[in-house]
């Protein structure tokens, strides 16, 4: 999926942590004001396509050039190639002044050296932490320590399902419950159209599902020391579950099991499946051509029964953090760059075009952010999200568990059976490449 390996890139990031420091462009770590009108920014993927992002964004950096006197160059970075490029620049010292991360890198890429810290001077700088709602800060860094970036757009995980397939299965409402899913999906899995989408190659997706399901178990995928936890009985059946989607239940087609760069939303677009689990696929579908009455929005759903709290987690606290490269030539431009990006007219703006949440309370309070759809996203991240694990280590989490969901998912596409004992051999091996 990836340009280079990730789990190589992964693997290094334990080295980085001793060599990010040579990157630092001043005594202080602060970065310095050599270009002091010019910056270069590196734009994550957020629309149908990086065409529209560049349209979308290149609009706005005119603006900012138009008040600060600054020029941004632009480049928007594929999420298979993000986190890689990322890594490289913390090693060769030759990145961004500004670039986005996700919110589950964070922590990960705090533990290198190379990303200025968001400390309350910093934080001050673009009109003070307290703009910002607590989850979406609580995923900007490990726990204890000043983050490493400042939250841009949050997102949470729905459901997404198809009105028309559901009204003519006789369907009346969409399930709450995983039992209710998956007879729903069997109901609707016939004649070439599948019950449930899924992105079996895709890493990233595969750890957000199982991390959420590993929630509604009772367990986490790491210790309360920050040890790898991959192979405990809740975290075997949270996987199994995922897995037994197409294994067992027969509601995801096995095609699924390669799809890694949204095919599953295009599936969903053209009706050949009647529901998806994504996060603020609204901005897709309607590049799809997918009208937005033809498709309902619901939450994900939750086991049977009355869970306690701790276990009705049903989405990871996503989302997309904007950081500042500590050996930036311009930080006070920097600073002013991501103080824009924050600002509550950005924020309503570029959220309401992305049909993300705005991680700024005070942009939240747009009538936009009302409609059904941001409704359930921003009820969600408000009630019954929770953050990845804000560990050095998830990087490499990622690569090492999805990299066996994944398999696991070629087994099932390749009718090979999935059973308790497959599932934790293979989350055995994962636990094992992780750094000691």
């Amino acid at each position: 999926m990836r340009r280079l390996r990730a789990a190589a890139a992964f693997a290094t990031l334990t080295a980085l942590v001793a060599t990010a420091s040579g990157c630092g462009g001043s005594d202080t770590g602060g970065g310095g004001n050599g270009s002091p009108k010019s910056l270069t920014y590196w734009a994550s993927n957020q629309g149908p396509n990086i065409e529209a992002d560049k349209k979308i964004l290149t609009a706005e950096l005119k603006k900012f050039e138009q008040r600060s006197g600054i020029k941004v160059k632009l480049e928007v970075v594929p999420w298979s190639d993000l986190l890689n490029r990322i890594l490289a620049a913390t090693t060769s010292g030759l990145g961004p002044d500004v670039l986005n991360i996700g919110n589950t890198w964070s922590a990960s890429l705090q533990a290198t050296g190379a990303l200025l810290a968001w400390d309350r001077s910093a934080f001050d700088a673009i009109g003070g932490r307290a703009r910002f709602t607590d989850s979406a800060v609580a995923a900007a860094g490990a726990q204890g320590k000043d983050p490493a970036a400042v939250p841009l757009y949050s997102l949470s995980y729905a459901l997404y399902y198809n009105k028309k397939m559901f009204a003519d299965a006789g369907i009346a409402k969409p399930p709450a419950t995983w039992d209710e899913l998956v007879a729903d999906g069997k109901r609707l899995s016939k004649d070439g159209t599948w019950g449930l989408g899924a992105e079996g190659a895709n890493l990233a997706n595969n750890i957000h599902q199982v991390f959420v399901l590993g929630r509604q178990h009772g367990v986490e995928f790491f210790d309360a020391a920050g040890k790898p936890a991959f192979t405990s009985d809740g975290a075997v059946a949270a996987v199994k579950q995922y897995v037994d989607f197409m294994a067992k239940d027969k509601i995801v087609a096995p095609g699924n099991a390669e799809y890694a760069q949204n095919q599953s939303l295009r599936d969903f677009s053209t009706g050949k499946t009647a529901m998806v689990l994504w996060q603020a696929a609204a901005s897709t579908f309607a590049a799809q051509g997918m009208k937005p009455e033809e498709w309902g929005v619901a939450p994900v759903p939750v086991p049977a029964g009355t869970p306690d709290s701790a276990r009705n987690v049903n989405s990871m606290v996503a989302g997309i953090n904007i950081a500042v490269f500590k050996n930036t030539h311009n930080r006070d431009g920097a600073l002013k760059f991501v103080e824009f990006m924050t600002s509550d007219e950005e924020q309503k703006l570029l959220n309401r075009t992305y049909g993300s949440i705005p991680p700024v309370k005070a942009a939240q309070a747009d009538p936009a952010f009302a409609a059904p759809d941001t409704s359930v996203l921003k009820d969600t991240l408000l009630k019954s999200a929770a953050p990845l694990p804000q560990v050095p280590e998830e990087s490499q989490f990622e690569t090492a568990v999805g990299t066996a969901v994944k398999s696991l998912w070629a087994d099932a596409a390749a009718g090979r059976a999935v059973t308790t004992e497959s599932v934790r051999a293979a989350l055995t091996k994962a636990q094992q490449q992780m750094p000691k």
